[in-house]
């Protein structure tokens, strides 16, 4: 059990997942320069109710579950603005959590074990295929590596891997993200992405 910073957001971070952040919030701005200077990571939970930008009157709602995020790479084009690229590393619990300093949260989280590699079943290789598609389509627009929504190695063939990005690219409402989030068998969590791919005509 730690004690570690958030970052609620209102689209979820799963393992090995790409994040992208523009930080501006004196709240965030002191806990990523914190996170870069000693190598640190922070917790990105889902956002169950409430806006990402604090306001005098909002009240913010965080999921129980969320991913450790690295900083992969940053930028200060503006004194008071930074651009930085994230990698989810595990996933963890969010046992308690409490509003510190600036508005920032903190909370105490458990990890939970990351997904074992797992080969795609061949009645889900459809979902695995069209994420092939996607990664291709990219490739052959020239969009280069660390601006896609999708960070290589691109683990095609592993089903925690395959479900994790579609997970992160759906439109799906936050509580099923984070119910997808805290699955701890990769099949099952690839078997609930492929019948909402086969519903929206994907597959």
């Amino acid at each position: 059990m730690a004690l570690i910073p958030l970052f609620p957001l209102s689209n979820a971070l799963f393992p090995a997942g790409v994040l992208h952040l523009r930080i501006f919030e004196v709240r965030y701005l002191d806990m990523i320069r914190r996170c870069i200077a000693d190598g640190s990571e922070f917790g990105v939970v889902g956002l169950l109710a409430g806006n990402e930008v604090r306001s005098p009157e909002g009240v913010e709602t965080l999921a129980p579950l969320g991913t450790m995020a690295r900083i992969a790479s940053w930028d200060a084009p503006m004194p008071a603005l930074l651009q930085v690229r994230c990698i989810g590393g595990s996933r963890f619990r969010l046992l308690s959590s409490e509003v510190a300093k600036y508005g920032l949260w903190m909370g105490q989280a458990e990890p939970i074990a990351d997904d074992p590699p797992t080969p795609v079943p061949a009645s889900m290789q459809p979902s695995a295929d069209a994420l092939g598609r996607l990664v291709a389509q990219w490739q052959q627009e020239g969009v280069p590596a660390d601006k896609m929504p999708i960070a290589p190695p691109f683990r095609l063939d592993d089903s925690g891997w395959v479900a994790d990005r579609w997970c992160e690219l759906l439109p799906l409402p936050p509580d099923d993200k984070t119910r997808l989030l805290g699955l701890t068998d990769p099949v099952a969590r690839l078997a609930a992405v492929q019948d909402f791919l086969r519903g929206q005509g994907l597959t």
